[in-house]
């Protein structure tokens, strides 16, 4: 046994020979540390420490160099609040394209002139074109300076922008314009191809592209050419402008609204106007008519539906006039359907009705945007209600329900409503005309025109700017920019397309208007809200994409 003079292990302390305890220290090879065997690899190991810590500070502050002085920040657009242009002795048309043109993620203007002499002085003679000729022009968004222009043969027909959603290299504008059919690049003005334009039947408006059917990797077109007698479908390559096989001829149908549409079983379908309605007749069909052994994608639900002689497939019966989509970017999106007393939305995958509004008389086109914040576009549409008035209603998008009302007077020269979305889930919708309390009296067409506002915040007010404009030929509310400042373009000219006069392009901020106007109540309520509260709620918004 061990004595108590001992320390054990269960007893580290030992008394001394005074009787006090002491601790009594470890070996001293204990005190070493077990990895450091020898004090070189030790010593050796704290340098690679302090070496590593140094070089990661110098990264990080390399990192934080190159980006504070090395790369340089991204420079947004300097924006003029508003400019316009003014382009004297010419005329111009109803067409304006708001496009990326100089791919600085701005939207840029395009639009015709028919003059005699371009921007840049060239006239048409240099050319090598009769006077006067039509001149397409796009202008920068930010500041209105010219980006290019290209000189074409008149007469102008009609033109249609926005067709390369597939392919990045592919044209970006048609336009029918004396006997061709031009394809023009957005970003340079370059003619893509020229091709004569069919002939036998003058063509209306393109539909949209439809999916590549000759191999060439670009998406094609469709062309409808209709009279009182029958209607002409022809494919065009969207490479070359070339036929794509032959003519497809059809029994009399309506063609002034027509669209190529995506069902949900993946077939497309060109949509078309009879006086009994609307019809389909599916692309795969088309095709084979034209000669064109492709293998296109069948919708047997749909076809279980199709006329044995026609092959057309009944979509909504009523005396369509036109045919609109609830989004231009969706090919699948809701249709709707209007005719002289109703408005009918579609479903857009099953092609069955989803709702139906029934009105006195139409005026011009509807319109969309978001009044509640259900996420589904409400329809916005302008109501011949009789002596010089109209009645604005917007339609609830989910059951075809009144949201909101206005009577005003119909005013002379008054652009179809628009809005701009909001990055709270709701529109301010903008639309033409003339309170009846501005008016002396109602006998006539007034000849006044404002443009007013409305704010889904405030439905019992809008508010009114005095725009003492010429004759309005085209009118857009859009973003400039992705995400932001929201803006407005008029397109002014004179009141008949053959006759020259003074042509101008104004862009406006949408902002800008609100401190100049004024705010008028559209019943004896009028609401609780200040007019401090109602020009700061405007101020206050902050757009955003659809």
């Amino acid at each position: 046994m061990e004595t108590a003079d001992h320390a054990t292990e269960d007893d580290p302390l030992k008394r001394g020979e005074d009787g006090t305890e002491t601790v009594t220290a470890p070996p001293a090879t204990e005190l070493k540390n077990p990895k450091c065997k020898e004090g070189l690899g030790c010593s050796r190991m704290s340098r690679w420490r302090t070496a590593a810590f140094f070089l990661s500070l110098f990264l990080c502050l390399t990192v934080v160099f190159a980006f504070s002085f090395i790369i340089p920040c991204p420079v947004r657009p300097q924006y003029l609040v508003t400019w316009n242009r003014t382009f004297s002795e010419a005329g111009t048309y109803d067409f304006l394209a708001i496009e990326d043109a100089s791919s600085d993620k701005v939207m840029d203007v395009l639009f015709v002139l028919k003059n005699t002499n371009s921007i840049q002085n060239k006239s048409c003679a240099d050319a090598g074109l009769p006077s006067p000729c039509l001149f397409v022009l796009a202008v920068d968004g930010t500041d209105g300076d010219t980006l290019w222009e290209r000189p074409l043969d008149s007469e102008f027909h009609w033109a249609q922008c926005g067709l390369d959603q597939e392919e990045d290299d592919a044209w970006h504008c048609l336009l029918s314009h004396s006997d061709n059919l031009t394809a023009i690049d957005k970003h340079t003005g370059r003619v893509v191809w020229q091709q004569p334009r069919p002939t036998g039947l003058p063509s209306s408006l393109p539909v949209l592209s439809v999916p590549d059917l000759d191999g060439d990797k670009t998406a094609d077109v469709v062309l409808v050419a209709s009279d009182n007698t029958q209607t002409q479908v022809i494919l065009l390559s969207g490479k070359t402008g070339a036929q794509i096989g032959s003519t497809v001829v059809l029994g009399s149908l309506k063609s002034a609204s027509h669209l190529v549409h995506l069902t949900k079983e993946g077939s497309y379908y060109v949509l078309f106007q009879k006086d009994t309605g609307v019809y389909g007749l599916a692309l795969w069909k088309i095709a084979a008519k034209a000669g064109l052994g492709l293998s296109l994608k069948k919708d047997k639900h749909l076809e279980k539906n199709a006329d044995a002689g026609t092959g057309l497939v009944p979509i909504h019966e009523s005396d369509a006039v036109s045919l609109l989509r609830t989004k231009d970017t969706d090919d699948s999106s809701d249709l709707l359907v209007v005719s002289g007393n109703e408005v009918a939305l579609v479903d857009g995958g099953k092609l069955t009705p989803r709702w139906q509004f029934n009105t006195s008389s139409i005026l011009g086109i509807p319109s969309f945007g978001h009044f509640n914040k259900d996420n589904v576009l409400d329809v916005v549409v302008e109501e011949d209600i009789g002596g010089y008035r109209k009645r604005i209603i917007i339609l609830d998008g989910k059951s075809g329900g009144v949201l909101w009302e206005v009577d005003l007077l119909a005013s002379a020269n008054c652009p179809r409503p628009a809005s701009v979305h909001t990055t709270k889930s709701y529109s301010i919708f903008m639309f033409w005309g003339l309170m009846p309390s501005q008016s002396n009296s109602s006998e006539s067409l007034p000849t006044d025109r404002h443009s007013y506002m409305l704010h889904p915040f405030y439905p019992k007010v809008l508010l009114e700017f005095t725009n003492t404009l010429d004759h309005i030929v085209a009118f857009k509310a859009t973003l400039m920019e992705r995400g932001r400042h929201a803006a407005y373009l008029l397109l002014t000219g004179p009141e008949k397309e053959q006759k020259e006069g003074a042509v101008l392009l104004i862009k406006r901020k949408l902002k800008q208007d609100v401190p100049l106007c004024e705010v008028r109540s559209i019943d004896n309520s009028g609401g609780s809200a200040t007019k401090e509260a109602i020009m700061e709620a405007f101020n206050r918004l902050r757009f955003a994409d659809w």
